[in-house]
């Protein structure tokens, strides 16, 4: 099963429409994306499921349905267990980036947190996953797949936020902090943390 979020909305990609009776199910192979995302952005529909009979294809179809960006991010702590997180169009985000040809994915993540934010001595010390969401771009909507990545760092130097890239914040914060934070961010986002907020959860 893989989420797909449009906005605050999650479109549920599975193989297992039972799980879900009171969601629209449309057929992942052949359902017109652009026309779904318009309607979920309308508030006209916001229960959807994207359905394939065959485990194996979800993700090789949900690739098809829009351009894909591939992208990768950081979750970082530092040795006071605090998270960094950065600021952008009024919404608290964390560090990420596209890929640039010829880097690995892991290469990506270090060097987006590094360039949003400006915090120094990355190491990574687990992978989160994978999220997925729907943004637009020159009029053009894609696909946008973002791989994550735990990280950590003992350096104490002042953050300095991307401002060319719209970043207004890059802080430190602690987790009652962070916990706030992620009531004014993004669906995916929220999605990268665990319910009650352990760190020990996600090292």
């Amino acid at each position: 099963m893989y989420k797909v979020f449009v906005k605050e909305v999650a479109i549920i990609v599975t193989s297992n429409k039972s799980n879900y009776p009171d969601h629209n199910i449309f057929k992942l192979k052949n359902v017109n994306m652009k026309k779904l995302v318009k309607k979920i952005e309308k508030q006209e529909i916001d229960k959807v499921v994207l359905y394939s009979k065959s485990d194996e294809k979800l993700l090789k179809r949900l690739h098809k349905l829009l351009p894909v960006v591939v992208a990768g991010g950081g979750l970082v702590i530092n040795q006071n267990n605090d998270y960094l997180f950065i600021h952008r169009n009024g919404k608290w985000d964390l560090p990420k980036g596209k890929a640039e040809k010829n880097e690995t994915i892991e290469e990506t993540s270090i060097r987006e947190v590094k360039e949003e934010t400006g915090v120094k001595k990355l190491r990574i010390t687990n992978y989160l996953g994978v999220t997925y969401h729907v943004f637009s771009r020159k009029g053009k909507m894609k696909l946008k797949q973002t791989h994550w990545y735990v990280m950590e760092t003992d350096s104490t130097k002042p953050l300095k936020p991307q401002k060319k890239e719209g970043i207004d914040k890059a802080v430190w914060l602690n987790k009652d902090l962070a916990t706030v934070a992620l009531q004014s961010s993004y669906g995916n986002i929220r999605e990268l943390f665990p319910d009650d907020m352990l760190i020990d959860q996600i090292r």
